[in-house]
């Protein structure tokens, strides 16, 4: 893996408390283009992956939706992928096969009262992202996974609502949330972090408390990536902070109420996960 001087070096100072900056995601996916070494091309797919799932979603549901631009895969390519993966014979090798598989079953499940098209694509996604060869990487999905759960069962049950319906998954942190009644669902003599993702919970300001959870995911990325700030785990890290501030900055006080508000109505609808991690 490269040591990337130059370009770390090069790039603008970006501050969790100053939101405005010039340089956009799609902006330095571009730019990485031509600097990565193909195996950290490599893992830096896992981060754009994400919107490649979100694009799939839309075409299947509308074949003219707008999608991002800050997928690997171009809309012919996606157009391909659908195409190819209702067909018999489909070739899962062109695209990661979960997409594949995902865009073949889309027509038998999604009439089905239980299905819940961004969930079930966000399960997929994370269970391929936490493959990542590299640590720090697969790390980042693995907390964001487990965030995602722990702070869904956590504002499920504030609300009264049975918490084992809003919870995604199978791994350790799922099964301890299903299976405990204490108020931190046994978790914190094992994870640490359980404390603040309990303070942030009982925030009554529901921008803040989107706010809090951003810098909990800020900090951490920080913290990992510290020990060699020209790696590629600087890379990553650096990307995944310039995604929280461009949302941010298209959000102001008004939407980021409506943004949590969304949340609260999504659990309520049964949609198990909050609907930020489908950004």
């Amino acid at each position: 893996m490269g040591n990337y001087y130059c370009l770390m070096a090069g790039l603008p100072d970006i501050s969790f408390d100053e939101v405005k900056t010039t340089l956009t995601v799609n902006d330095f996916k571009n730019e990485l283009e031509s600097i990565l070494s193909e195996k950290d091309k490599k893992l830096m797919f896992y981060f754009f992956l994400k919107f490649d799932c979100m694009n799939v979603v839309k075409l299947l549901k509308n074949p003219d939706a707008e999608i991002s631009p800050n997928g690997n895969f171009s809309l012919e390519q996606y157009q391909d992928l659908i195409k190819s993966a209702n067909e018999m014979n489909f070739n899962v090798h062109r695209y990661p096969e979960f997409l594949s598989v995902y865009a073949r079953g889309f027509r038998y499940n999604k009439d089905k009262v239980d299905f819940f098209p961004e969930d079930a694509m966000s399960l997929e996604y994370y269970k391929y992202s936490m493959q990542c060869p590299n640590r720090m990487i697969s790390k980042w999905f693995q907390l964001n996974f487990d965030m995602t759960n722990i702070l869904t069962a956590m504002i499920a049950r504030k609300n009264g609502w049975n918490v084992s319906d809003y919870i995604l998954g199978n791994n350790e942190i799922c099964e301890m949330i299903r299976n405990n009644n204490t108020k931190d669902f046994n978790l914190m003599t094992e994870y640490d972090y359980v404390v603040d993702l309990m303070k942030i919970v009982d925030c009554e300001n529901p921008v803040e408390k989107e706010k809090k959870i951003d810098y909990f995911k800020w900090i951490w990325l920080e913290e990992q990536s510290d020990f060699n700030i020209f790696s590629i785990e600087a890379v990553f890290a650096y990307m995944c902070k310039l995604e929280i501030l461009e949302r941010w900055n298209k959000l102001d006080v008004e939407t980021g109420r409506e943004a949590f508000k969304r949340i609260i109505d999504n659990l309520r609808n049964e949609v198990r996960v909050p609907e930020e991690f489908k950004k």
